[in-house]
């Protein structure tokens, strides 16, 4: 009973004390508790001391001793209630924060400036995306998820109050202090982003702030420098500014800033900053508006405000207006003494300074100020870099990219063959990041010049410009403009080109555009963030759906809202392994396996590449070129691939001609090239040889025949140093086959004698022959047909036989130093002894590759003959070349793909789905796709340098090992 009484007397008391009978956000379940606490620290506190709880101060974490021992000081003398942080970074300021709240009687009230994260990071800058980036998210989930992350990370930090959302609507271009800390123009887009933000953070323990009330979205003033007017009337404000707090209050908002702003219509006295209105604070916000939560004034050392010269002026006029937290006042001290000057003259009653006071002390106790605890310096830094974190800010860009523009449907680009393409960068911030994503998706040059004709004549080899407009992402203040150069050279860009332009600034930037008539394609980016670029580049060629809409209007072309859809056309992104149900730091004990390779001699370099459901998760390299040497394996240098040309190479053309009917599985030698139908080999199918199930002998050292039997060296028989109509056959430089050669080797293997009993037998056979079959079908080499068919329009842009011929030998893993047969190091030519004696082009070894272009490859067959918009098979046709037809006969082997092994040892793991199919090839290297996990996993090596010999990557099982690893960083 005694306790249902004193409920009922503490809800009498709180009715009285706040004047309303609407909620107050900052009391929590266990009033009686909370009211207690409240009511013995207040009335602990002397008069000056309840008046010092009011001020929250500034704190700079960078600043030097002596600010430092200032603001201990002022804590310590006039009692303080809380401060703000800004500047430096997380570790810093925890440590201050210890110390500084070692020196309050009552614990300090924490607050930061957080609107878009803690903004701070000991590696880089970090944020999550600016206000104006989530306004153009359509999933207010994300944005809830966005509020509940920062949250986090202010509390992990000891952050009570963090200073947003941010509910200005954002009607000016030109405001210098609001644009991208606006959601946006639409007062209900705004209102139910700022709701989702709020309620996401507050779920996290920290306290909202709405700002700046009554509306700060319509000047081109600089409030800080300032005071700015708004114009509209009472109808207009309550109508679209007032919205959002409408809305937010009834939520259970826990604060709002007032803003430093001049407010005809709601206050008539000139130069009366709204933060000093009696009217604005109390009869609308208090009043009408029933809000109960804390109200801050905005920084009380703004300029503008007339009739306030005498100091602690006004704090006092903040006070009476109704504000409870008095932010950031020039002179602490005096104010504190004019408002108990005040006190003392009967001006402020009792009751109004324990209202705000209390509220005060309501907000400690809700964030368990009660019960402080030092903020723990163990892990901080780990914290408040989280994966997840991570996870997040990909998912929010991601959603958020928009395209205006997309004349004929050009995004996201197709038909990459027809394409040559340009990146030509504007503004003054890096895009390379955004260059180098787009590279992994065809061939793409930087074209710079110093003047725009120089301009127009390089760009003339190319139809297609992505210009890029890259301005600094370090703060929403940063400048986003064209500039006037820019403007002309965009114009005349797209007079002779097609034309896609990416701003990854805010999209106010569009305003300058005159006429966007010769403009095929627009994004909005939002932001120059490494991740924006990436993500960004990945939409243009499809890897992502285009999801956002503008949050603003932009000049006369583009209204808030637009926005085109499109949609993923399947292919390969690029994210992180949690967004695909794996764990980073499981993926990463791959590092050492890899290492540990590279350091034990077992290959001088690795390029190593892991996806799953379309995103690449894992794409590092390790050691250099050669073991001796200085050049460092990149992305972006190419591998001989060894066998895995089969599969990459010679079976994606056989499929197609079984497609066509031109062959099938079950057609003969005999039947596909005449000269075998007297041949031993008349019967075999080509499902038998490719299954490696027809009695072909593996391997022909073709080329030990024509060396000198004394010097065993190339025989002057078969060789020359120069080229020449007989000797054109180049195995490598300065060393030339004669032309006729070819044909030796094909009657080699047709002659050849069958092994004498039918069993699983690997052979290198099968892809001369095809190799011949496919070349007479087209009447063109094996290379020119490839790239035609496939390489060109999958955007395998670092796939090719012959690279030497092509790229500069720094960009191509050289792959043994021949002392057997060609007496030279393998450089840029084919290792294998007899793709190089068909000029470096054969159907079982000669393509060259880096891991990413493998993995498209991989990927087409993972998604059955589909990618990039484009079907190049048909899923059956993967389908039944994916098949073990003789496993009854211990056979493991698909229709040219390897597959898992039948016992204990084999080509895997043994931890992988049976449905899963790869290659493995001589120089080291492994590509395997497993359909069930949707995974790829691609391993590029030359263990062979400088010496084949004994093959210490296999057997110690290194890419095994890694596949193992890959399968147990697997979560979902």
């Amino acid at each position: 009973m005694r306790q249902f009484i004193l409920s009922i007397l503490s809800c009498f008391t709180l009715i009285f004390a706040f004047g309303q009978t609407t909620t107050n956000p900052l009391l929590v379940k266990n009033v009686e508790a909370q009211q207690k606490w409240v009511d013995s620290v207040y009335n602990s506190l002397t008069l000056k001391e309840k008046i010092g709880q009011l001020y929250m101060i500034m704190v700079f974490t960078n600043q030097d001793k002596k600010a430092i021992d200032a603001n201990v000081k002022l804590i310590q003398d006039h009692k303080l209630g809380g401060v703000i942080y800004s500047l430096g970074g997380p570790v810093k300021q925890a440590k201050l924060n210890n110390m500084l709240q070692a020196t309050a009687k009552v614990p300090l009230l924490v607050g930061m400036d957080a609107e878009w994260g803690l903004g701070m990071r000991l590696d880089s800058t970090y944020s999550f995306p600016w206000n104006m980036t989530l306004g153009a998210i359509k999933d207010n989930n994300l944005v809830k998820q966005a509020g509940k992350h920062i949250g986090e990370h202010c509390r992990r930090l000891g952050v009570h109050f963090n200073f947003a959302p941010v509910v200005d609507i954002n009607t000016n271009p030109k405001n210098p202090i609001i644009g991208n800390r606006s959601f946006g123009e639409d007062r209900d887009n705004v209102t139910a982003k700022a709701l989702a933000f709020m309620e996401g953070m507050q779920s996290a323990g920290v306290l909202a702030n709405a700002k700046h009330f009554p509306g700060h979205g319509d000047t081109d003033q600089d409030s800080h420098k300032t005071l700015p007017t708004i114009n509209f009337s009472k109808k207009r404000i309550d109508s679209v500014e007032l919205y959002p707090y409408k809305k937010l209050i009834k939520e259970g908002l826990s604060s709002v800033m007032v803003a430093h702003l001049n407010v005809p219509s709601l206050e008539s006295r000139p130069g009366y900053p709204s933060s000093l209105s009696k009217h604005i604070v109390t009869d609308i916000l208090k009043e009408r508006l029933g809000f109960k939560g804390l109200i801050f004034t905005d920084a009380l050392n703004m300029k503008g405000a007339s009739n306030f010269d005498e100091s602690g002026a006004i704090d006092l006029a903040a006070f009476k207006a109704g504000n409870d937290v008095l932010l950031i006042s020039e002179d602490v001290p005096t104010g504190i003494s004019k408002i108990a000057e005040a006190y003392e003259k009967g001006e402020i009653t009792e009751a109004r300074l324990a209202h705000s006071v209390k509220k005060v002390l309501q907000a400690k106790y809700k964030v368990g100020l009660n019960n402080y605890k030092p903020i723990g310096l163990y892990n901080l830094s780990k914290d408040l870099n989280r994966i997840e974190d991570d996870v997040l800010y990909e998912d929010l860009i991601e959603d958020a990219l928009t395209i205006v523009k997309n004349k004929n449907d050009l995004l996201p680009l197709r038909q990459l063959e027809t394409k040559t393409i340009a990146y030509v960068k504007m503004g003054d911030d890096s895009g390379k990041t955004f260059f180098n994503e787009l590279k992994k998706y065809t061939k793409v040059h930087a074209v710079e010049a110093e003047n725009l004709d120089e301009l127009i004549n390089k760009l003339h080899p190319y139809n297609t410009v992505v210009v890029g407009l890259h301005r600094s992402n370090d703060n929403p203040w940063k400048a986003h403009k064209f500039t006037d150069k820019e403007l002309v050279w965009l114009y005349e860009i797209a007079r002779t080109h097609t034309v896609i332009l990416d701003v990854f600034v805010k999209p106010y930037a569009l305003s300058d555009l005159k006429t966007i008539e010769n403009i095929e394609s627009i994004v909005v980016s939002y932001q120059n963030s490494d991740i924006a670029q990436q993500k960004s580049a990945q939409l243009i060629f499809g890897a992502l759906a285009a999801k956002g809409t503008l949050p603003v209007s932009t000049g006369p072309f583009f209204k808030e809202g637009d926005g085109i859809n499109t949609f993923s056309i399947k292919r390969l992104g690029y994210s992180s392994p949690e967004r695909v149900g794996m764990s980073s730091t499981k993926l990463s004990k791959i590092d050492a396996v890899a290492q540990r390779a590279v350091d034990s001699m077992m290959t001088p370099g690795i390029q190593l590449l892991v996806a799953r459901r379309g995103k690449v998760i894992y794409n590092k390299n390790f050691g250099k070129h050669t073991y001796k040497g200085k050049e460092k394996v990149t992305f972006d240098d190419i591998y001989d691939v060894a066998s895995l040309t089969k599969i990459i190479a010679t079976l994606p053309l056989l499929m197609e001609l079984v497609e066509q009917g031109i062959v099938s599985l079950d057609s003969k030698l005999s039947e596909i090239l005449p000269e075998y139908k007297k041949s031993n080999k008349k019967n075999i199918t080509i499902k038998q040889m490719l299954s490696h199930y027809a009695q072909l002998r593996p391997w022909e050292p073709f080329y030990y025949k024509t060396l000198d039997s004394i010097t065993k060296r190339p025989s002057a028989k078969y060789y020359r140093k120069t080229k020449s109509d007989k000797f054109n056959i180049e195995v490598t430089k300065n060393l030339y086959l004669r032309s006729d050669y070819k044909d030796s080797i094909n009657s080699i293997i047709k002659d050849s004698e069958l092994l004498n009993r039918l069993r699983y037998r690997y052979s290198d056979f099968p892809y001369y022959i095809l190799k011949k079959f496919i070349e007479k079908h087209y009447d063109k080499g094996l290379d020119e047909i490839v790239q035609d068919r496939f390489y060109q329009s999958l955007g395998a842009n670092y796939t090719m036989y012959n690279p030497y011929h092509k790229i500069s030998n720094k960009k191509i893993v050289p792959t043994e130093i021949d002392d057997y047969y060609r007496y030279q190091k393998v450089h840029g030519y084919v290792h294998d002894m007899g793709a190089a004696m068909q000029n470096g082009v054969g159907g079982h070894a000669g393509v060259f590759s880096n891991a990413n272009d493998v993995a498209k490859i991989m990927q087409m067959y993972l998604q059955k003959g589909f990618y990039g918009g484009k079907r190049y098979l048909k899923p059956e046709t993967v389908d039944r070349f994916n098949t073990c037809y003789f496993c009854e006969k211990d056979n493991r082997r698909g229709v040219g793909f390897d597959k898992p092994q039948l016992g204990e040892e084999g080509p895997t793991c043994g931890c992988i789905s049976m449905t899963s199919f790869g290659h493995s090839g001589f120089t080291g290297t492994y590509a395997w796709a497993d359909p069930e996990e949707e995974i790829i996993y691609v391993f590029l090596a030359n263990r062979t340098y400088p010496r084949a010999g004994r093959n210490i990557l296999l057997k110690k099982n290194i890419r095994t090992d890694i596949q193992r690893l890959i399968y147990e960083a697997i979560e979902d």
